[in-house]
């Protein structure tokens, strides 16, 4: 593959397309693995792909046992690329035009019950500098159900502690302004007040949430926190940081919230991936209407 028209699309997906670094760094590395197979097979030119070469490749890669999402961001991916080069009159046809993506069976997301939450919560219960900024992590991660790239990429300037909102800006993978309930801002206080300082040692910060060495804390670190913190709490559940981000959306839901407020505070672009959050919702709804309404139940 041209190293130059390579250069070129890596630099319109960084600063055009404006996807978040996850979707970068898949869409990148997807490329190149289609790359890496048209060298396998002696295609060395992406401008002489046609579409029985990209049907083939994503049968090989349903043949190596990829998952269906997978494969779909695979063609997504390819599919971004294909549109670049027709964009830019390097092709003429785009390989990809009516290549449908195959259908992702919908999976109910992973949730916790709100007394697993409170249980996940009140682990970090120590008065030391570690568990006071883990409980306060927790809580707004709960509170807000922000996703974990963007709780680790706060800045002290996306907070409002007087008004009780955060706000995510452009940075982030959607702008929006999200309220902060009263436990987890007493938590964020109590950190930034007595806590934050500590490892600052008079020094400037931006970042919100810090490791011992004053930096920013990053993924890898929040998700060993989250492992350490389920295994403590004998919850029998796989928990990432996501989970908590489920369960926020059908906590609200199930107290009456409406969809499209849900929507703008998760940062859902599609308001039907939102939706998935409503058989979850719908599920537990008709358990309990069964339990209390069959006479065996």
């Amino acid at each position: 593959m041209s190293e130059i028209i390579m250069k070129k699309y890596m630099d319109y997906i960084r600063n055009e397309k404006e996807l978040t670094p996850n979707t970068l760094e898949a869409y990148v590395r997807d490329i190149m693995q289609f790359n890496e197979y048209l060298i396998n097979n002696n295609i060395k030119d992406p401008i002489i792909v046609n579409k029985t070469i990209i049907i083939t490749y994503l049968m090989q890669l349903q043949k190596d046992g990829k998952a269906t999402s997978t494969i779909s961001r695979n063609l997504a991916s390819i599919r971004c690329f294909y549109q670049y080069l027709l964009n830019n009159n390097l092709i003429k046809e785009d390989p990809t035009h009516n290549l449908r993506s195959p259908k992702c069976e919908k999976k109910l997301p992973s949730i916790l019950t709100k007394e697993e939450v409170d249980i996940l919560l009140s682990q970090p219960c120590k008065d030391n500098f570690k568990e006071i900024r883990d409980k306060a992590m927790l809580e707004l991660l709960y509170a807000t159900g922000i996703r974990v790239s963007e709780i680790i990429a706060l800045n002290m300037d996306n907070l409002n502690l007087k008004l009780g909102y955060l706000y995510l800006d452009k940075s982030f993978a959607n702008e929006r302004v999200v309220p902060i309930g009263s436990v987890a801002l007493k938590c964020l206080n109590n950190y930034i007040d007595n806590y934050r300082c500590e490892v600052l040692k008079g020094e400037e910060q931006e970042a919100l949430f810090l490791n011992y060495n004053g930096n920013r804390l990053t993924r890898q670190g929040f998700w060993k926190i989250i492992k350490g913190y389920t295994i403590k709490s004998k919850i029998d559940k796989k928990i990432t940081p996501h989970t908590l981000r489920h369960s926020f959306a059908v906590h609200l839901l199930q107290n009456g919230a409406d969809i499209k407020t849900v929507q703008e505070m998760l940062g859902h672009s599609d308001i039907s991936t939102t939706q998935m959050y409503c058989f979850a919702t719908d599920k537990k709804k008709l358990k309990d209407v069964y339990e209390k309404s069959h006479p065996r139940a």
